[in-house]
């Protein structure tokens, strides 16, 4: 039995039709990740074959079944080939419900596998939301997908990662009327919770948090809403009183402002562009997205498929690479909780 104590990651080279094939493919070219996980890559050799001719690089591949028979001494690529994506059937930089079909198939897959103890977690390139719901994979985001795909039916959220900040929110990918409705005590309490946790796990031992305030100027002393006062606050003092080292409403305009300053390890945002586009703007290519209150770690770029470079050989790898580095400190950190229960 191997002693190697680097976790295998599935690695999906996200749709076809976007840069995912490109960044995986000069990924996988020099063995740059070696040092931090075994990889093995599920998905369709053509796909592959691609984006090493996008990225202009020379891929020696093994395939076989099922991670588990995997020869790790071996110096060829793994690939667990599904056959099941043609990209030529599909045009660059332009979404395809078939391709976004062939997305899901593939992820599913390599979920499979992590169910089967085959695999420690799962990292994988951009896809589009949209083409994967057409084709079928009737869900709002991949992140509900797993969790279906899991029968996971407690909290979970996506969190960000950019720069050692690690931004949360209450509500994600909903309508803002929607987000509205949905935050309340238990929402924020729960993200609270889940943001402590997950960042623990990444060896943070006491994180500290910055919750934002859902209205301008966190609501002006009630001039511009109440929900700092009546809602917001009690529950930023309530989870304090139980040990949370969490503090807040502040503006959302400026709580940004201070945790890329290093006064807080996180911002819980109340809704989704509360927190993207301060995470964005600080660091577009750099940032990972991890799927947060799982059973079984998920990261990926936190960029999208960039359809307007597909194949012109330019794609940062710089947020995909961190998303495989950190799939594997948490797959470890996960693995190391195993063997201490």
């Amino acid at each position: 039995m191997s002693q190697d104590p680097r976790p295998i990651i599935a690695l999906t080279a996200g749709d076809c039709t976007g840069i995912g094939p490109e960044q995986t493919a000069r990924i996988l070219s020099d063995g740059r990740l070696s040092d931090a996980a075994r990889i093995v890559v599920v998905g369709d050799c053509r796909v592959l074959e691609l984006g090493a001719r996008q990225a202009g690089v020379q891929l020696v591949l093994r395939t076989y079944d099922r991670p588990g028979t995997i020869e790790w001494d071996d110096a060829a690529i793994p690939l667990i080939d599904l056959g099941n994506t043609d990209p030529g059937l599909y045009p660059p930089g332009k979404a395809s419900a078939a391709s976004g079909f062939a997305t899901g198939e593939t992820l599913s897959k390599a979920i499979e596998f992590a169910r089967a103890g085959e695999a420690d977690a799962v990292s994988f390139a951009p896809l589009n939301k949209r083409a994967m719901y057409d084709g079928g994979w009737k869900f709002p985001d991949e992140h509900k997908m797993f969790a279906h795909l899991l029968g996971h039916t407690r909290y979970f959220s996506e969190m960000n990662v950019l720069d050692g900040q690690w931004m949360s929110r209450v509500t994600s990918h909903v309508s803002l009327r929607q987000a509205l409705d949905q935050i309340n005590e238990q929402s924020i309490r729960d993200a609270i919770m889940l943001a402590d946790a997950t960042m623990k796990k990444s060896g943070i031992d006491k994180p500290r948090l910055a919750v934002a305030a859902l209205n301008p100027h966190a609501g002006e002393n009630g001039l511009f809403g109440m929900e700092e006062i009546e809602l917001i606050r009690p529950v930023v003092e309530k989870m304090a009183a139980e040990g949370y080292d969490c503090s807040g409403p502040f503006p959302s305009d400026t709580v940004y402002i201070k945790a890329f300053a290093g006064e807080f390890d996180s911002v819980v945002a109340m809704y989704h562009d509360q927190g993207q586009i301060a995470t964005k703007l600080r660091g577009f290519n750099r940032g990972v997205t991890v799927t947060a209150g799982l059973d079984i770690v998920f990261t990926t770029p936190s960029h999208g498929t960039a359809f307007d470079i597909v194949g012109k050989g330019i794609a940062n790898t710089g947020a995909f690479e961190t998303a495989i580095r950190l799939a594997a400190k948490l797959a470890s950190a996960k693995g190391d909780r195993a063997v201490a229960a």
